[in-house]
């Protein structure tokens, strides 16, 4: 057991208050009153986009993927340091996968996109770690060229801009998450945000089951049926209800994780930069939403070595993601991938996360420095 675990999810003063308005309502299904509320809340941030709630940002992933009508022998260019979903999504339509190095903020290198452009690619995928991005606009102008759609992975990245534009607004789709161990959370859940309009009628459908449902509710037809594929992706209602007072709070949410990421930066900068340590950051166009707080080690066996000690010492922090390209699955779906991409290799084997949450204690961050302290006193 930790004394300091490496993420709580958020709690409010009013989540049990919503939790039972949303029983008392009596309609705890999807498409209720905090689902629209919730989606209303997130369109704003977006700066007005269409929004759909989802159940979790692996579906909105796979709603992007069927929207796309990709199947086999189709390719789509996925970055290989991600989470597994940001692959599954398309390799369950049939796709090849063509994994992306990453550049030294674990995003996608814009040269890698070219370089694995092809006359079979039907997607690119960029993937928004930490809530910051790849330089967005040259990827978009590489992609244009050749009316390719961008789908952006923002799981990470609600709140967080690009050049004064919100992260998940800006391709042709966007997909945001709403996991426990996000900024604000409903537990499991997620978003499918419109850059491209063209997209939403349809997808109203897919995540509908298949059915025009929507349509039935908004009375403009006397029935539904199944017109499509699709799956059920639609939030629950006690899933929005915990999600929509997070949503009120966004930016006091962000700034409390700014708050915390500060004081860490402000204690132990110094004392890492003197040992070859780097504190990830975001590149200098991104406003971020501080969704981490990652080191960059020195070497593999100094991240793995500082892993064991803080766990001796009760605080929890992992290192992230194994590559896909060097997963047992990937070569399946990635085949003609080389076997070594050296940023992602490199991120994968230094990089570990700080314990970092909105409700955190100064009591908990201050266990959390001295054990760091205690550890780079042996180096």
């Amino acid at each position: 057991m930790y004394s300091v675990p490496f993420n709580k999810p958020v709690l409010l003063d009013q989540h049990l208050e919503f939790l039972r308005d949303a029983v008392d309502h009596g309609y705890i299904a999807g498409n209720g009153p905090f689902a629209q509320r919730c989606e209303s809340l997130i369109s704003q941030s977006v700066g007005g986009t269409a929004v759909r709630l989802v159940t979790s940002a692996t579906h909105a992933l796979e709603t992007a993927a069927l929207l796309l009508n990709l199947g086999p022998g189709d390719e789509v260019i996925v970055p290989s340091y991600t989470f597994v979903s940001t692959a599954n999504a398309f390799a369950l339509r049939g796709a090849h996968l063509r994994f992306a190095d990453n550049d030294a903020y674990g995003n996608i290198l814009v040269p890698e996109v070219e370089r694995l452009l092809s006359p079979r690619t039907r997607a690119v995928v960029v993937m928004h770690y930490g809530g910051a991005s790849c330089d967005l606009d040259a990827v978009l102008a590489l992609c244009a060229a050749r009316a390719i759609p961008v789908i952006e992975d923002a799981a990470q990245a609600l709140g967080a801009h690009y050049r004064g534009r919100a992260l998940g607004s800006i391709g042709d789709l966007g997909c945001f998450s709403f996991h426990e161990t996000k900024n604000v959370t409903s537990g499991e859940g997620g978003a499918v945000i419109f850059g491209n309009g063209d997209y939403l009628e349809r997808a109203q459908v897919l995540v509908e089951k298949g059915t025009d449902r929507s349509r039935f509710l908004q009375g403009l037809v006397d029935k539904y049926t199944w017109v499509d594929l699709g799956s059920s992706y639609v939030l629950s209602e006690l899933n929005a209800a915990y999600l929509f007072p997070q949503l009120l709070q966004l930016d006091a949410i962000n700034g409390r994780r700014q708050d915390i990421r500060a004081a860490y930066t402000r204690e132990l900068q110094a004392e890492l930069d003197a040992r070859g340590i780097r504190i990830l950051d975001a590149p200098e166009y991104n406003t971020p939403n501080h969704h981490l707080m990652a080191l960059l080690m020195p070497s593999r066996s100094a991240r793995d070595a500082f892993i064991a000690f803080m766990k001796a010492a009760g605080v929890c922090c992992p290192f992230h993601y194994i590559p896909l390209h060097a997963s047992p699955f990937g070569s399946r779906y990635g085949g003609g991938t080389p076997d070594h991409l050296p940023g992602a290799d490199w991120i994968s084997g230094t990089l570990v996360r700080l314990p970092l949450y909105f409700n955190m204690t100064v009591a908990e961050q201050d266990r959390v420095i001295d054990a760091i302290r205690q550890w780079l006193r042996t180096r």
